[in-house]
Parts: C-alpha cells; sequence; structure tokens
C-alpha cells in the first residue's frame, strides 16, 4: 500500500508504539507529528492520526482537526478500558468543526509507568487519583476507576492485535 501516513504523537510510548504496528501493517510511512506540516500531509490519500489521552483531550490533535484530508482515521490511546469508556466529549473536543470529521476513530488502551512520568504528570495523577477517591463508588467513571486501579505501577495494557480492525477498514477502502 502507498500513499498512507501514520502521523503519532505520545509523550511515554505507547501511542507510538501502535503507530509503528500500524505503519508496518500498511506499509504506511511513520510521522512524528512534531515534525510534519499540514502542507506534507496534504499529499498523502490516507492519514491516520493517533494521539494520547491526556487531561481529556487528545495530544496534539490540532495537526489534523482543523484540515480536510481525502481519508481522515483517528485513533487515540489511553489509560481507560475503551470497552466501557465514553469518548464522545472527548472527540467532541478534538473535532470541533463539523467540515473536518475523521472516517473513522479507534479507541486503544496504552499503559503507564509511573517511575517515567514527568514531575508534572505525576502530579496531576495524584491530584486526579484524590479527586476521584473522593467520589462515590457510583459516580467514578471508567477512567476514574483506571486511575484506582494502576496508580503507582507499571502497566501495559498494549496488544498488537487490537489495530486489526482499523487496518482492515483501511484497506478495505484504498482497494
Amino acid at each position: 500500500m502507498n500513499n498512507i501516513a501514520v502521523v503519532y504523537q505520545s509523550h511515554y510510548g505507547t501511542t507510538k508504539k501502535y503507530a509503528e504496528w500500524i505503519a508496518q501493517a500498511l506499509d504506511a510511512d511513520l510521522l512524528n507529528r512534531k515534525k510534519v506540516s499540514v502542507s506534507e500531509l496534504s499529499q498523502y490519500g490516507m492519514i491516520i492520526y493517533g494521539g494520547g489521552l491526556y487531561a481529556g483531550g487528545l495530544l496534539g490533535i490540532d495537526l489534523v482537526s482543523k484540515s480536510k484530508f481525502k481519508h481522515l482515521v483517528v485513533f487515540t490511546v489511553g489509560l481507560a478500558d475503551p470497552k466501557i469508556m465514553d469518548y464522545s466529549d472527548i472527540m467532541a473536543k478534538a473535532f470541533p468543526n463539523q467540515a473536518y470529521q475523521p472516517d473513522q476513530v479507534y479507541h486503544f488502551r496504552g499503559g503507564i509507568n509511573y517511575q517515567k512520568l514527568s514531575f508534572l504528570h505525576r502530579g496531576l495523577m495524584t491530584l486526579l487519583k484524590k479527586t476521584v477517591e473522593k467520589k462515590s463508588d457510583s459516580e467514578i467513571s471508567a477512567e476514574g476507576k483506571a486511575i484506582l486501579e494502576t496508580y503507582g505501577k507499571k502497566i501495559d495494557f498494549t496488544y498488537k492485535e487490537m489495530i486489526s480492525p482499523l487496518t482492515s477498514y483501511v484497506k478495505e477502502v484504498l482497494v
């Protein structure tokens, strides 16, 4: 397959891992979001953008959310289980303009290693944990439960098999 760019922005590596797997499976160009421009991306027939979920937002999404591409597929990587997490608010915030919506969106589970978190991120996670702990069990979201379950640990929920629906979709579209 040609003419596919897999663009990613990753703080700690799980989004990059998924991007590498996807690029390899589709024989696509792998591009770091920090090193590519919209004009460079406009040369591709399909853009697959991956970003980590942080503080209710999608890392680096402004690169692709304000421009129209022939085909745009987005994947997110976060700590919460995608089977029970509601991403509608995050995606609405990431793509506020109805004219620039992605063709498809996929959500993958990442991981966390508290030993490698920056001072700022470690502090934010501590604040989040304390906020979640103040809630009753019925008030705790899927994301909140993931924070409590993984706090202070090294956890990796990445699985290569998770990319199969995304790569199948891209192959169908580009055939």
